[in-house]
């Protein structure tokens, strides 16, 4: 699998509390050759939650569409 270097920011849409998972807005982009750049919305237990799995989502789309411009 190719190496795939990502950086994400997170928008709170609804907060999380003890009682229910938060929404959040991840953006996330890459580094070249996979500089594409994907918002998602993910329902989590926390912000840092909802990057990790943000960012593991984005590296899957982008490994199966390729390097941008190929």
């Amino acid at each position: 699998m190719p190496q795939v270097l990502a950086s994400a920011i997170v928008d709170i849409l609804r907060p999380s509390n003890p009682n229910a998972f938060g929404l959040f807005k991840v953006t996330v982009w890459g580094q070249p050759p996979y500089d594409y750049n994907i918002s998602y919305e993910i329902t989590a237990a926390s912000d840092t939650k909802a990057a990790q799995s943000a960012i593991d989502k984005f590296v899957n789309e982008v490994t199966a569409m390729g390097p941008k411009g190929q």
